[in-house]
């Protein structure tokens, strides 16, 4: 069965009717605000995320690529990788023009939607790098994946189905990662300023906050 056909089937008349609201990338990233971050280690399925009403950053991706699906863009997905003081972050990637934009779930402010303006993925990933940061303050944003489609796990019913999410995971794992920074740059990483710390956390889940080890003096 076609893959979209399937995914609409499988939702409620309210689901349907919700999904048919989901018009552009800037309504999509409005329900995923709408919903509460989970603070829990599993996966959710798109249709999973539509029944709970819940997601972190990767069911959130998932659900925004499926839902730009629906809306004739490929289901590109790309992840954002950290230092290893941090969560990796996930976005779905949508192109409009040429330029690309994204579409994700955060318990950051500052790593969520972005305007389809930048004209290479390197751009659109160095435009989260100010507010990619941990909780001890520190910029942690390295590297960043080549763009993964979800269409090659068609076959998995990733839409649906929870199964393949864990293979999907460990292809991101696998991927080709591109490197943002020199060494010198790490080097001379400033910490994140008490006012740009505080608007980056309003309203996050602090029970889903990455707490890295404690740096010894």
């Amino acid at each position: 069965m076609d893959p979209i056909r399937n995914f609409i089937q499988r939702l409620s008349p309210s689901e349907r009717h919700l999904l048919k609201a989901l018009t552009t990338p800037s309504k999509i990233q409005g329900f995923l605000d709408e919903i509460p971050y989970s603070t829990e280690s599993i996966y959710r399925c798109p249709v999973r995320v539509f029944r709970e009403r819940k997601a972190h950053c990767f069911d959130g991706a998932l659900f925004a690529a499926a839902a730009l699906r629906l809306l004739g863009h490929p289901p590109l997905i790309l992840e954002m990788v950290p230092n290893g003081r941090d969560d990796d972050h996930l976005l779905a990637l949508y192109q409009r023009n040429g330029h690309w934009g994204a579409v994700a779930k955060s318990n950051f402010v500052g790593l969520r939607f972005r305007e389809p303006v930048y004209r290479s993925l390197r751009e659109l990933v160095m435009s989260y790098f100010e507010q990619f940061f941990n909780v001890e303050r520190e910029k942690t944003l390295r590297s960043y994946s080549l763009p993964l489609n979800l269409k090659r796990f068609d076959r998995w019913n990733w839409m649906t189905s929870d199964e393949s999410l864990d293979q999907i995971s460990q292809r991101l794992d696998r991927i080709r990662k591109i490197s943002l920074l020199t060494q010198p740059m790490i080097s001379n990483l400033s910490v994140v300023d008490e006012r740009s710390y505080r608007a980056g956390l309003l309203g996050s889940n602090r029970t889903g906050l990455f707490k890295p080890e404690r740096k010894r003096p």
